[in-house]
């Protein structure tokens, strides 16, 4: 069974576990403004409480993925920070959701269009699709995360020449940079994520969660925080119903059904 709800510039979309969040504003490339910021925020924190959201698939209308925030009507009302925290609390927003989430990119990613991907935990994207820090030659620094981001994925050396050249680069060089995770044909993403999406839908839910959150935040860890983070999330998921429910199916030479639920009744 499909839902669908429309939100104009955002579209929402679940099936089967899969919940596609879609920029709709494909005349400015999906150019971010004031409404596509708040339906950014809604749709993040719906699937956040939403325990029947097992992938979150996140893209944009019209063959562009997003072309960062979008600047054409001059500066906004309001004090800058109070617009900048804001901005932030969507970044915090995608960078917290338990389940996991995918970029699905063509055309342009660039500014904080860019980093809105890199908030996803895999990133895919058609092969002619190009990529910038963009922000350098408007005059602006690094922002939805990029600095924080960039460095933990590229490294020091990298992440500066990206944010200071503010260079267009193409998904290969991406890809070789860590920065894309897959990169496939034009016309052919759209198949790759819904395989890529149906695959991750169909793990253990908890489990992944806990593996996400401990990725995201064990590289600022000591090693014995990083191992008590693991034996804590190991002690939840041995009182879960996936971890035996693997183990029978393992057993029984067959696929598992995970559901995420307590065993403790």
């Amino acid at each position: 069974m499909t839902e669908s709800t429309t939100e104009n510039p955002v579209l929402v979309e679940t099936a089967d576990g899969i919940r596609t969040v879609t920029l709709n504003r494909p005349r400015r490339k999906n150019a971010l403004n004031a409404g596509a910021w708040d339906g950014l925020q809604t749709a993040f924190a719906d699937a956040a409480s939403d325990p029947s959201v097992r992938v979150l698939v996140l893209t944009g209308a019209g063959g562009d993925f997003c072309a960062g925030a979008d600047l054409s009507g001059g500066p906004a009302g309001g004090h800058p920070l109070s617009r900048m925290h804001r901005i932030n609390e969507v970044a915090m927003a995608l960078h917290s959701l338990p389940m996991p989430t995918v970029a699905k990119v063509s055309g342009v990613a660039v500014g904080a269009g860019w980093n809105l991907a890199l908030g996803c935990d895999l990133v895919v994207a058609e092969r002619d699709a190009r990529f910038s820090q963009i922000f350098a030659k408007r005059g602006l620094s690094v922002d939805f995360g990029g600095s924080w981001l960039l460095p933990k994925i590229v490294g020091l050396q990298q992440a500066k020449r990206l944010a200071l050249l503010a260079e267009i680069i193409g998904a290969e060089e991406a890809e070789r940079l860590g920065l894309v995770t897959y990169v496939v044909e034009p016309g052919t993403v759209d198949a790759f994520v819904a395989d890529l999406a149906k695959t991750l839908a169909a793990g253990a839910p908890m489990a992944l969660a806990q593996s996400k959150r401990m990725l995201n935040e064990n590289t600022d860890k000591t090693l014995r925080e990083a191992l008590e983070s693991e034996a804590r999330a190991q002690t939840i998921n041995f009182a879960g119903t996936d971890a035996p429910a693997a183990f029978e199916a393992f057993m029984a030479k067959r696929d598992p059904v995970f559901t995420g639920e307590w065993a403790v009744k």
